[in-house]
């Protein structure tokens, strides 16, 4: 889908657990993902309604925090996602239960999303201050917005990016959860070999789950992406946070399930 930004994950197997059975709540979460997206890809407006609109986008939905979860950009895009979540949800599921898995989740995804639009609003703001300040009415700067062009005596490109780009695209994807599950793997299964798909070297999930989170840390603060632009990396950087901050607090306030 032509300019919408998408969370994208890497390829990753689990060697030790690779014919794992699914359990009930992941085989619903990868039904519902499935069935959206070949509505979407068949109802060409279903975008405008379920992806994650900039707040002050007149295509913005508070649902839309929930609803973008079940959105992706491209086959390829699905099937990463939800293979990820296939192989390693299944195993969380099976120590805590479906309810519990379903919270973490959706808790996951949504605090993604939320710390997704703070820096959006953040970046945005900076540079719309930057154009007020050289006198333009807030009506010009939205003229400039909806038509897609800067002035490039002000803004350099990444700036313009960052105004233009952040309010007209959406951003679709479950890889903000995806990235929190990937944090409860990393503290239930420490010890587990992950390999990427492009790096065939088994690394301990303690390991590499941190220094994915940081890549994308680092791609999400610098522009610079190994695996090309529009993947909404502080998507997956909210949704890592979040899980990090759940594991810690289910580890020290509640029961096992």
């Amino acid at each position: 889908m032509k300019g919408i930004r998408y969370t994208s994950d890497f390829l990753m197997i689990n060697c030790c657990q690779l014919m794992k059975i699914t359990f009930n709540t992941v085989t619903a979460l990868i039904a519902v993902n499935v069935l959206v997206f070949y509505a979407s890809t068949s109802i060409g407006s279903l975008t405008e309604v379920l992806a994650l609109y900039f707040p002050q986008n007149k295509n913005f939905g508070i649902w839309q925090f929930v609803t973008h979860m079940f959105m992706h950009g491209g086959l390829t895009h699905l099937l990463f996602n939800m293979f990820a979540l296939w192989m390693f949800g299944t195993q969380l599921e099976s120590i805590w239960g479906g309810k519990r898995f379903l919270i973490f989740y959706f808790a996951c995804g949504i605090g993604a999303a939320l710390i997704y639009t703070a820096v959006n609003y953040y970046q945005f703001n900076s540079v719309y201050a930057v154009l007020s300040e050289t006198g333009l009415s807030s009506f010009d700067i939205q003229s400039m917005i909806d038509e897609g062009v800067y002035p490039s005596n002000i803004l350099t490109e990444e700036q313009a990016t960052q105004l233009i780009g952040t309010f007209n695209r959406p951003m679709v994807g479950a890889s903000g959860a995806i990235y929190g599950i990937l944090v409860a793997f990393a503290f239930n299964f420490p010890n587990n070999k992950l390999i990427l798909l492009f790096l065939p070297y088994p690394i301990a999930a303690k390991y590499f789950v941190p220094a994915l989170i940081s890549l994308d840390l680092f791609s999400g603060v610098t522009g610079f992406s190994i695996f090309g632009g529009g993947v909404a990396h502080f998507a997956h950087v909210g949704g890592a946070i979040i899980g990090f901050l759940m594991m810690v607090y289910w580890r020290k306030k509640l029961p096992s399930a």
